[in-house]
């Protein structure tokens, strides 16, 4: 073992075998995962692990098992998913109370730093900007949030809202009246309240009106109190549209904005409403801003992956 290698022992004591077969999975392919996600080598003896690579890699490998096999003993089934995460909160800053935000359906967790610091900032500041790439938890953990504040009647109503502009494709005429034809743009954000309040619950707040989904042409001349608002793909706003928006909020309200400003569809000719609000507001006292990168991505790793090679491109070429 060379002077840079370190070894590390796991020593389990499952409740039943089953744990450690969910804790290595099929063929040992968790532990193979894991040696080649950290470049280190496992040896497994029974219950015991024995981690072996350089401090760091070893360090944090042992940190990802213990977090699998303690969702293993709780009978969660190791799924790919599961995996990753694990392996991400292994890199994450652990220190300080776990937040846990409970919704009918699920009770969802902040995964590393940056989310908690969103997850904080949301509570201390009534604005708040979210900005970073997609699949960094930005408008799932506002709307988790949200539910959060209307269950405990902190709000008295949630609204959602995303500007209606194509992702750089042209769409062409769509059927239907106003409501149909912006539906597609709002998708995501009934996906995420369909998977923490359920279908018939969030229907129901829908057609009560304690829950309005809507394209940024609704907003002007509204006036928002005791609201938990959600602005979504933000980036995509123009500079009168985002103060607009700003301008919105009434007494009780709680403001967040999200987006992504690599992202951008808007004409070339067209800043956008985002990175504009956040030259202006930038030092300003009670608003917060949290920037995420693709270390915060939660889906595949690939993702985080492909952000990273395009930032590396368009930073070489000057874009």
């Amino acid at each position: 073992m060379s002077k840079d290698s370190a070894l590390t022992n796991l020593e389990l004591n499952p409740s039943d075998a089953n744990v450690m077969v969910r804790l290595v999975g099929e063929l040992n392919e968790n532990l193979k995962f894991i040696e080649k996600t950290f470049n280190v080598t496992i040896f497994q003896n029974g219950n015991n692990l024995k981690i072996q690579g350089s401090e760091k890699d070893v360090n944090l490998s042992a940190s990802a098992l213990k977090r699998l096999y303690e969702a293993a003993g709780k009978g969660i089934e190791i799924t790919k998913e599961t995996l990753h995460l694990c392996i991400q909160d292994s890199h994450s800053d652990n220190e300080g109370k776990e937040i846990v935000i409970k919704t009918p359906r699920k009770s969802i967790i902040p995964r590393g730093k940056n989310q908690k610091s969103y997850i904080n900032k949301i509570l201390d500041f009534e604005i708040n900007f979210g900005i970073g790439p997609a699949g960094t938890g930005k408008t799932y953990l506002a709307v988790a949030t949200a539910v959060d504040a209307l269950l405990n009647e902190k709000v008295d109503r949630i609204i959602l809202i995303r500007p209606a502009v194509e992702a750089g494709e042209k769409l062409g005429f769509l059927p239907g009246d106003l409501s149909q034809k912006v539906d597609p743009y709002l998708r995501p954000l009934y996906d995420a309240l369909y998977e923490m309040l359920g279908i018939e619950k969030t229907e129901n707040f829908l057609n009560r009106g304690i829950v309005e989904i809507a394209p940024l042409a609704y907003m002007r001349g509204r006036t928002l109190n005791n609201s938990f608002i959600i602005v979504d793909e933000s980036q995509n706003t123009t500079k009168e549209q985002m103060k607009m928006v700003l301008t919105r909020m009434g007494f009780g309200s709680h403001l967040v904005i999200n987006g992504d400003l690599t992202q951008i569809d808007l004409p070339k000719n067209i800043k956008s409403g985002l990175s504009h609000a956040i030259e202006v507001i930038e030092d300003t006292e009670g608003i917060g801003i949290t920037n995420f990168s693709s270390v915060d991505v939660v889906r595949h790793p690939l993702v985080k992956k492909i952000i990273d090679a395009y930032k590396y491109f368009e930073d070489k070429i000057g874009k």
